[in-house]
């Protein structure tokens, strides 16, 4: 998502909730929301921070799901970064400005077919699916869901206690959710069952993604949708354009849905 600039629309003055630090670059963070704020899962809005007595907006996935009270949103500090470095002082109870606009079209009402869905996240970019996950809609739409995570190390599978309780909880007449994570520098101790030591691009052309997972990703059958590096998003669209498989657009059915973090 490119970052947002300075505008007119809508917004208020927020309240920092919670701040949780899940590495010493990676944090997620919650906040009221504003009672004009309505979104579908996969979207994302605009929110700024003071800095240098100037508001600086930046674009965020929503984390939390559209019937939660807060926001959530999940970040990876950049050193230096104009935004981050604020983000990164943050304490409950510091102000945050909220739009009231929502934004983006990785959602999954966007499919109109399909047995299985496939998210597929490198780093934060696993937020949008996290919301979907805490959502009902995209559970009943689906037969089998599967969640791919790439990230370097363990430590930065983010929401990975609550994923595996979804995983563990599915009710009957619900899709079953197949947890698969690629972490490309483990530790000896981070790999083994549902974890593998590479890229998801590299998992994909090696064929290890999918006898992970048990199931073949056909045009028939899978939906896919991509969110994180534009690199891993560039090299899987080709993929997917080799199997036979479209992206959707507005007005036309298709296969796979993209999201660019950066």
């Amino acid at each position: 998502m490119a970052a947002a600039p300075s505008h007119s629309k809508p917004f208020s003055a927020e309240q920092v909730v919670d701040i949780r630090h899940w590495t010493p670059s990676l944090l997620s963070f919650t906040t009221t929301r504003p009672l004009e704020l309505s979104y579908v899962p996969g979207q994302y809005a605009r929110i700024a921070l003071q800095v240098n007595g100037q508001r600086v907006w930046r674009a965020f996935s929503f984390v939390s799901a559209p019937h939660e009270a807060l926001l959530e949103f999940v970040a990876v500090l950049i050193p230096d970064g104009l935004f981050t470095s604020r983000l990164k002082e943050l304490q409950p109870g510091d102000e945050i400005q909220v739009e009231h606009e929502n934004y983006g079209f990785l959602t999954a009402d966007r499919f109109v077919d399909g047995e299985d869905l496939w998210m597929l996240a490198t780093g934060t970019g696993i937020g949008p699916f996290v919301s979907m996950l805490r959502d009902p809609a995209v559970w009943s739409q689906f037969r089998r869901i599967f969640l791919v995570h790439g990230v370097r190390h363990g430590a930065e599978l983010v929401y990975r206690d609550e994923l595996e309780q979804m995983q563990a909880s599915a009710a009957a007449g619900r899709a079953s959710l197949s947890l698969l994570r690629c972490l490309s520098r483990p530790a000896s101790n981070e790999t083994g069952g549902q974890t593998i030591s590479t890229r998801i691009t590299h998992a994909w052309d090696d064929g290890s993604l999918e006898t992970l997972a048990g199931r073949p990703i056909t045009a028939d059958a899978s939906r896919v949708m991509l969110c994180g590096n534009p690199e891993m998003i560039e090299h899987m669209r080709a993929r997917l354009h080799a199997r036979g498989m479209k992206p959707c657009r507005r007005m036309a059915p298709g296969h796979f849905l993209t999201e660019n973090y950066w």
